[in-house]
């Protein structure tokens, strides 16, 4: 059987070819022949062509830009653009090639430390888009938010860059900063967010309880799943189990994904014995169900947490609580990733990140471009999905704008009544930031000047930090909590 990848090779070389000279061989009437002397007449004639003559072609295509091309060539560069001009042909933005740079510093974001900014970064129609910020990351703490799309870096325009291509240009040196510019939905216009990289040091698992009503709720939160997640995860549930929890959350909210095998691994320690715990469908269409090798079912209540930055493995392993287990699930609707990659090494050191497999959940769903729906739907209040603010000129009263409305929803969410969130800067929003800037030992001109930007946002952070303060932890405790009682 002819392998598909020749045929992803010539339509890169197509796509490489453009703008340059070619001196194809032609019959009496006019057709361009093959190197074999066979007519060729669009896609058919393609698919006519023996796999040695696609590599002839490519060969050719190749010599004939190389050595006819008005400027001169580097060969190495029209090799890479063939390549780039494949994974492109594919049409999926989570495949990429990677140059030798690329790939190491991929290999460096798998690892526990990395430098940069600390955000799960995809294609998204099109766009380069923030998947999820790392919790407590510089991304995270400047006020950026899952499906932030970014159309500048430091001024400009990465309009036609691959993931890799922005990536590189956002990571650096840990104190430097770099300037993001956010097309946000919510937004009428784009704004500037900087940011000071970091040293980022991965912590897959995090573990607290907490004591309500007498009892004791662990929770354990997942953050990506890295290669020893699940090493993690059993080391914090043994340590909740002996602390005498009554039960469980399990928190993937904000966690962009990481290794199948980990969401595996951790499902063989929350799914039943002999429950799917995911289903992975290759190209072919075969499917693998994999199932959960857990010995003892768990005799306390589990409750899963979700929200929109949830992508790829922790959809895995909330899907599978929830129809493998019937486990409660509480939040908001997952990314909606279904898709698994591989990346495989090349000889010179660059790799290729190929989309390999489709995954379906436990009970055989397609969630790639869906999601995992919860339970118990159950939203954050405004101001945690508002808390960005980009002043170059101060905000002042008598003017509208998108500013105004997350400045509202911040003041409203510290406790600063606006009586509106409409962005319109009126008296009563005067008033608020008045007594904001009063409470933070700021002048109180009524103005949102860069300063008191600065302090609204430090302190809305704090406060969103606050357990108290969020509702859907608050919720799958209380789910938790009920579950017990019952």
């Amino acid at each position: 059987m002819r392998s598909k990848h020749f045929f992803i090779m010539i339509a890169c070389v197509l796509i490489v070819a453009l703008g340059a000279v070619f001196f194809f061989t032609s019959n009496d009437s006019g057709e361009p022949l093959s190197p074999s002397g066979t007519p060729l007449t669009g896609g058919e004639a393609t698919e006519s062509l023996s796999d040695e003559e696609l590599l002839e072609k490519f060969s050719q295509a190749l010599e004939t830009i190389d050595s006819s091309y008005v400027e001169e060539l580097d060969q190495a560069d029209l090799i890479e653009g063939a390549i780039n001009g494949m994974v492109e042909t594919l049409d999926d933005p989570f495949s990429s090639y990677m140059n030798r740079e690329d790939a190491e510093e991929f290999q460096q974001s798998l690892s526990s430390n990395f430098e940069g900014i600390g955000a799960e970064v995809g294609m998204v129609d099109g766009q380069v888009t923030i998947i999820s910020p790392m919790k407590d990351s510089p991304a995270e703490q400047a006020g950026i938010l899952p499906n932030d799309s970014i159309v500048a870096i430091d001024g400009e325009s990465i309009e036609g860059w691959s993931v890799d291509e922005a990536v590189a240009q956002i990571r650096g040196e840990g104190g430097t900063d770099v300037t993001l510019t956010i097309d946000r939905s919510a937004a009428a216009d784009t704004f500037d967010v900087e940011v000071t990289r970091d040293t980022i040091t991965v912590e897959s698992v995090r573990t607290e309880t907490i004591e309500k009503d007498g009892q004791t709720v662990g929770h354990l939160e997942v953050t990506n799943f890295s290669e020893d997640v699940a090493t993690q995860f059993e080391e914090g549930l043994t340590e909740l189990e002996n602390e005498g929890m009554d039960g469980l959350i399990v928190d993937v909210r904000g966690n962009p994904g990481g290794y199948l095998q980990a969401a595996e691994e951790i499902g063989d320690q929350l799914i039943p014995e002999g429950e799917p715990v995911v289903q992975i469908e290759d190209g072919s269409g075969e499917k693998h169900a994999y199932l959960s090798k857990m010995e003892e079912t768990k005799d306390y209540p589990v409750v899963g947490l979700i929200n929109g930055s949830s992508a790829s493995a922790s959809e895995i392993l909330a899907a599978a609580m929830k129809e493998s287990a019937g486990f409660e699930l509480v939040g908001e609707t997952t990314f909606g990733k279904g898709t698994v990659q591989q990346s495989i090494p090349m000889e010179d050191g660059s790799a290729l990140k190929i989309t390999t497999d489709r995954w379906l959940t436990a009970g055989g769903n397609n969630i790639d471009g869906e999601g995992v729906e919860p339970t118990i739907e159950k939203m954050q209040p405004d101001y945690f999905y508002s808390i960005a603010l980009s002043v170059e000129e101060p905000l002042v009263a008598d003017t509208v704008s998108d500013q105004v409305t997350n400045a509202q929803n911040m003041l409203k969410g510290l406790g600063f009544e606006t009586g509106r969130n409409d962005g319109y800067f009126d008296e009563q929003t005067e008033q608020a930031v008045k007594a904001f800037q009063q409470s933070v030992d700021l002048e109180d001109s009524g103005e949102i000047d860069q300063e008191t930007a600065g302090r609204l946002q430090e302190e809305i952070l704090e406060h969103i930090r606050d357990s108290d303060n969020d509702l859907q932890l608050q919720t799958a405790i209380d789910v938790v909590l009920g579950h017990r009682d019952n």
